[in-house]
This record gives C-alpha cells, sequence and structure tokens, in this order.
C-alpha cells in the first residue's frame, strides 16, 4: 500500500493498549505523584512495548505508515518503544540483545507519529479513581512535553488532530465506547492510504476488536495487547477513496484479548472464552 496509483488495495489498521503502568506495580505511588491520574510505565512495561514493536515488525507482514497516540503518558512512552523498534536500522530485525530503545539507531523517515486527543483513556471514575483526579476535572497537558519524548526525527506537526480537545471529565461508559469506535473510522478515514497504529487505552482495544468482530464481548485487554483489523480502499482518479467495511483479522499467535462469542455465552453460561 505504499502508492496510491494502486485502484485496489488494502488498508491495515492496527489498536494497541499500552504497557505496564507503575500504579499497578506501586501502590504508594500515586500518593506522592504530582499527576496521579497519569502514571507512566514501569522499566518492564518498556521493555514489553519494545519487544511488541519487535513482534509488529517481525509478524505484520505490511509495513505502518503512521502512529496515532492518546495523550496519556504510558501511551506516549509506549509509542516511543514500538516506534523506534519499527525504525531500527538493522534491516534483519532488532538485535535480540537490545530489549529496549535506548542507545538503538533509527532511520525516522520510516513512520510518522502524532497525538490524538480522541485516543485517550476513558475519562470517568470507572477509569480513573476519583481521589486521583483533578479537583476541578481538568486534565492537562502538555503536547510539546509529550512530543519531545518520542524517537527524534518521528513527529509529524502537520497533522491535524481529529480531536482538538479531551473530553469533559465524566463522560458514560457508552459515550467513550462510542468515541473510540468513531475516532478510529475517523482516523482510518483521515489517512486512507496508510497503515495505522493506533496507541491506546484497554478499553479502545477492546472496543476496535468487538466494533469489527460482531457478536463478542471483550472481558481483559492485556499490557501491549492489539487488534487488527482491514479494509479493501478503492482510490479514484481525483484522489477520493470508497472504503470496505473492516475485518478482523486474528494474528498468528496470543496477543492478549480475551473475549466471550455472545451467542456462546447465552447458551452455555460455563462455556470456556476465546484468547487470542
Amino acid at each position: 500500500m505504499d502508492s496510491l496509483e494502486e485502484r485496489q488495495m488494502y488498508q491495515n489498521v492496527v489498536v494497541m493498549r499500552h504497557g505496564d503502568r507503575i500504579d499497578n506495580f506501586e501502590p504508594l505511588w500515586a500518593a506522592t505523584a504530582a499527576r496521579p491520574w497519569d502514571p507512566p510505565l514501569v522499566e518492564g512495561g518498556k521493555v514489553r512495548a519494545f519487544c511488541t514493536g519487535r513482534k509488529l515488525r517481525g509478524q505484520l507482514g505490511f509495513r505502518i505508515h503512521r502512529v496515532l497516540v492518546s495523550p496519556f503518558l504510558r501511551c506516549v512512552q509506549t509509542a516511543a518503544e514500538v516506534v523506534s523498534a519499527l525504525c531500527a536500522l538493522d534491516h534483519d530485525g532488532v538485535d535480540p540483545n537490545h530489549l529496549t530503545s535506548q542507545g538503538l539507531p533509527i532511520d525516522p523517515s520510516k513512520i510518522k507519529v502524532s497525538i490524538e486527543y480522541g485516543l485517550c483513556e476513558m475519562l470517568n471514575s470507572e477509569a480513573i479513581r476519583p481521589n486521583v483526579a483533578p479537583k476541578d476535572g481538568k486534565f492537562s497537558i502538555n503536547i510539546s512535553e509529550l512530543e519531545a519524548m518520542l524517537p527524534a526525527g518521528t513527529v509529524d506537526h502537520s497533522a491535524q488532530k481529529v480531536y482538538s480537545e479531551l473530553p469533559r471529565w465524566e463522560e458514560t461508559v457508552t459515550g467513550a465506547r462510542a468515541r473510540y469506535a468513531q475516532i478510529i473510522k475517523a482516523l482510518a478515514d483521515k489517512f486512507p492510504a496508510e497503515n495505522l497504529l493506533l496507541v491506546t487505552h484497554g478499553e479502545g482495544v477492546g472496543v476496535a476488536f468487538s466494533t469489527f468482530m460482531k457478536d463478542v464481548t471483550v472481558y481483559e485487554v492485556e499490557y501491549c495487547a492489539y487488534s487488527h483489523s482491514r479494509r479493501s480502499i478503492s482510490v479514484g482518479d481525483n484522489k477520493s477513496f470508497t472504503a470496505g467495511d473492516f475485518e478482523n483479522l486474528i494474528p498468528k499467535g496470543l496477543t492478549g484479548i480475551r473475549y466471550y462469542p455472545l451467542s456462546t455465552t447465552a447458551d452455555d453460561p460455563l462455556a470456556q472464552p476465546d484468547i487470542i
């Protein structure tokens, strides 16, 4: 999908959860944190993110052109590791001795990266405990500081955000799920000639999976789990395009998404869940 001269092509969209967040490993971290609602990754989370990027590079079978990222710190740190693995200069794959991006030479021209507010965490007490949320409900985000954490030369400053700001605090779960479904489709339509990696939160991955794979309920999304969807694209002479429906592709090996087929649970509550 590297040329718009093709009349028929496929667009791939991979939606990935961030890596291991510190507050789930150090319960007292939030008590002294300046931004307790925005935890960073632990070192193991960076390792997991980098290794997932290396896995994507070796197994997807197509190039990722663009990465779009939630503005939460754990997602930006995850994207930094994944992008480094995808852009590593070693043409035969990343040196297995490298477990994070530190000291890794990359080709920043391979991928464009930008931050997208619409991919943010659910802004409600289901996802962010009220005792750590800002008292005034205003989540301060410094885009310039976050962009500086991404690999040098990869940030696309020209990309316009779909959401110009964060959603309001205490959005409903239903509203947040609708937002995830809308932003995934909107980003795919915004960049129809590119394969996308969206780095977001667990609920967003669950929505991506269940939206394009009907009649399933996702009940767990592990750190760095990802879904992979694909649709056909037909490009006209004036660069207009017609898109087919997305289909969910089940990757080789486990990707960390656990779900129940709705028909199975309705017929047999004791049935075993599916794991991909």
